[in-house]
C-alpha cells in the first residue's frame, strides 16, 4: 500500500517520539513487534534490490538495537534468494547476550534460517559488494568512539555503497549532526515515523536517498503522537497557488518594493526584484543608490527605480508598497542604516534579508525589535549574529535555532541551509529540496524576491516563506538534473521558478531526484 504524506505534511519526528509510535504501535494497536520487524526487513530487502539488482554478495553489520534486528532479517531474506551474506555481530557473544526482545528473535529467527552471524574482526575483509547498516540506532546520543568509531571509518574509507537501516549510524536523529563521526549512506530506509534529523544538516549529506515506510501501521497511531515539525509537501502549494481570477488586474497582485544596492551591489536588488516580478507580483520597484538608476531600469524595465540618497527620501515611497524585501545588497554603513529604520518604522509587511538581518543583530533598528508582519531569513552565519552564539552552535540544533529566532524576533524566520527550516513559533516546517549547486552569490537575493512576492499576492508570511523556499529549491534541482551542481547561477533558476508558480505544470515538471515519500509497502 503506498504511503500518502498527510495533507499538512508528513510529520518529522525526535527519537523518543519514534520510539512511542513504535510503542503505541505494539501495546495499543496490538501488532506484533517482531511482526513489525519482519515488515522492515522485507521492505529494506526489497528498497536494496531495486536500488542494487546485480548486487550478489551482501555484508551486514549488526550492533545490539532493534536496527541490527532489522539487518538480521534482511541477511534471512537475501540468504533465501540466494545472495551470498557475510552477517558480522560487532561485540560477538558479549553482544548476543545482550540482545532482547524483538532483536533477540530476529536472531533466532536468522540463525534458524540458515544465517551463519559472526563476531566482527577488524582483520576481516568485507566480502560483500554491498554493505547494509545496522550497528547504531535512533537513541544515540553521547559521540561514536573506540571500535565503534573505527568501524564506521573504515566502512565510509571502503567505498562501497551503504543501505542504512533506520539511520546511518552516528547521525544524531533529532538534530543531524554527525555524533564524531557517522555513516556515508547512499540509501537510507526509515519506518513508521521518519526522524527530523535525516533531512537536515548534516543528514542529507550522510542519508543520500531517504525512503520511508510505515509498514502498514493504522492512523491512530499518529494521531496519538502529534508533532510541529513537518515536511513541506505538495498539498500546501495546491493550496496556496490556485489559478487567478479571470478579471485580474496587476493591482490584484500587490506591489513588492526592493530597498538595497549600495555601492557595487546593485546586482543583488536586480536579482530580488526580477524573483519577485518572476513570481507575479503585479508591480515591482527597487530603492537604491541614485548612480545605480539607469542600470537598474536598462536591466528590466517593467520594474520602477528610484534613487534615494536618505531615508527621508524613502519614506514618500513606501506608502505605494504592499510588500517591502530589504537587505539584499544593503551595506552596513549611515545610508543603509537609515532606510531600514524608515522601513521598520511603517505598518507595511517586510521580508529582511542579508544586511539587513546584520543591522538587526547590531541593534540598530528602533525600539521594538519584534514584529508579527515581517520574515526573517538568515544563513547560519546570520542566524548566530542574530543570537549571539557561534554557528556552530547554531548547526548543532537547527530546530531549537530558529525557533529562538522567532520567539526573540517574532514574525516568521526561515533558517537557510541543507534542509531549510520555517518557523512562525507555533510549528515548524522543513524544505528537503535544493542542492550544493545553490552555494553560489545571490540566491538568498532571489528568495527574498519570492517571499516577497507570494505574500504580495495575499499568502500569509508562514506559507509565503515556505511556498517560496520549495519552490527556490525545487527550481535549483530542476536546473541540477539537467546540467549538473557546479555552475548553477542565481539568476538561472527564475524560469523555472515561474513555471512551477503555475499549477497547471507542477505536475509535469515534479522532480524525480529525490523522494521522500516512497512508499515502499507490497
Amino acid at each position: 500500500m503506498p504511503f500518502s504524506p498527510p495533507e499538512n505534511g508528513l510529520g518529522l519526528y525526535r527519537a523518543e517520539q519514534t520510539r512511542e509510535l513504535d510503542r503505541c504501535a505494539i501495546q495499543d494497536q496490538g501488532i506484533d513487534g517482531f511482526e513489525l520487524m519482519k515488515r522492515a526487513g522485507r521492505a529494506a530487502y526489497r528498497a536494496l534490490r531495486q536500488h542494487w539488482p546485480d548486487v550478489r554478495r551482501l555484508t551486514l553489520i549488526s550492533g545490539s538495537g532493534n536496527n541490527g534486528g532489522d539487518a538480521l532479517v534482511v541477511a534471512a531474506m537475501a540468504l533465501e534468494q540466494q545472495l551470498e551474506v557475510q552477517m558480522l555481530l560487532v561485540g560477538g557473544e558479549s553482544t548476543r547476550a545482550k540482545l532482547q526482545g524483538e532483536a533477540r528473535q530476529a536472531l533466532e529467527w536468522a540463525e534458524q534460517r540458515g544465517v551463519k552471524v559472526r563476531a566482527y574482526d577488524p582483520d576481516e575483509a568485507f566480502s560483500g559488494e554491498l554493505i547494509v547498516d545496522g550497528l547504531l540506532g535512533t537513541g544515540l546520543s553521547g559521540e561514536v568512539r573506540g571500535d565503534y568509531r573505527s568501524l564506521i571509518e573504515r566502512i565510509n574509507a571502503s567505498g562501497l555503497p551503504v543501505l542504512a537501516l533506520d539511520i546511518p549510524s552516528g547521525l544524531c536523529a533529532d538534530t543531524g549532526a554527525e555524533l564524531g563521526v557517522a555513516i556515508r549512506a547512499q540509501l537510507t530506509i526509515s519506518f513508521i515515523g521518519l526522524n527530523r534529523g535525516l533531512l537536515t544538516h548534516r543528514g542529507p549529506a550522510c542519508c543520500g536517498r531517504v525512503l520511508f515506510d510505515t509498514l502498514s501501521v493504522p492512523d491512530e497511531v499518529y494521531q496519538a503522537i502529534p508533532t510541529g515539525v513537518r515536511v513541506i509537501g505538495p498539498s500546501l502549494l495546491s493550496r496556496c497557488l490556485g489559478p487567478r481570477d479571470r478579471t485580474a488586474h496587476k493591482g490584484s497582485f500587490g506591489h513588492v518594493m526592493v530597498i538595497g544596492g549600495d555601492h557595487g551591489m546593485a546586482g543583488a536588488v536586480l536579482m530580488s526584484s526580477e524573483a519577485a516580478l518572476r513570481s507575479g507580483s503585479g508591480l515591482v520597484s527597487v530603492v537604491t543608490r541614485p548612480e545605480h538608476v539607469a542600470l537598474c531600469t536598462g536591466h528590466r524595465p517593467e520594474v520602477m527605480t528610484h534613487g534615494v540618497d536618505s531615508g527621508q527620501d524613502l519614506e514618500p515611497l513606501i506608502e505605494r508598497a504592499s510588500v517591502i524585501a530589504i537587505g539584499p545588497g544593503l551595506g552596513k554603513n549611515a545610508w543603509s542604516g537609515q532606510l531600514l529604520r524608515v522601513a521598520q518604522a511603517q505598518p507595511v509587511p517586510l521580508v529582511i534579508d542579508a544586511d539587513g538581518l546584520n543591522l538587526l543583530a547590531e541593534g540598530q533598528l528602533i525600539e521594538p525589535q519584534a514584529r508579527d508582519n515581517w520574515v526573517l531569513t538568515p544563513h547560519p552565519g546570520e542566524a548566530a549574529r542574530l543570537l549571539g552564539c557561534s554557528v556552530a552552535q547554531i548547526q548543532a540544533d537547527r530546530f531549537d535555532a530558529v525557533n529562538q529566532i522567532q520567539q526573540r524576533y517574532g514574525g516568521v524566520v526561515v533558517l537557510k541551509g541543507a534542509g531549510t527550516l520555517v518557523s512562525d513559533g507555533a510549528s515548524i516546517r522543513l524544505c528537503c529540496r535544493g542542492n550544493p549547486g545553490m552555494a553560489s552569490g545571490g540566491m538568498g537575493d532571489v528568495l527574498s524576491g519570492v517571499i516577497a512576492a507570494l505574500m504580495a499576492q495575499g499568502l500569509n508570511p508562514f506559507d509565503a516563506a515556505s511556498v517560496a523556499v520549495e519552490v527556490h529549491g525545487h527550481a535549483a534541482d530542476l536546473l541540477a538534473a539537467k546540467a549538473g551542481e557546479r555552475g548553477l547561477a542565481a539568476t538561472d533558476l527564475m524560469a523555472p521558478i515561474r513555471r512551477l508558480l503555475n499549477p497547471s505544470l507542477m505536475l509535469q515538471l515534479e522532480s524525480k531526484e529525490q523522494v521522500f515519500f516512497e512508499g515502499i509497502n507490497g
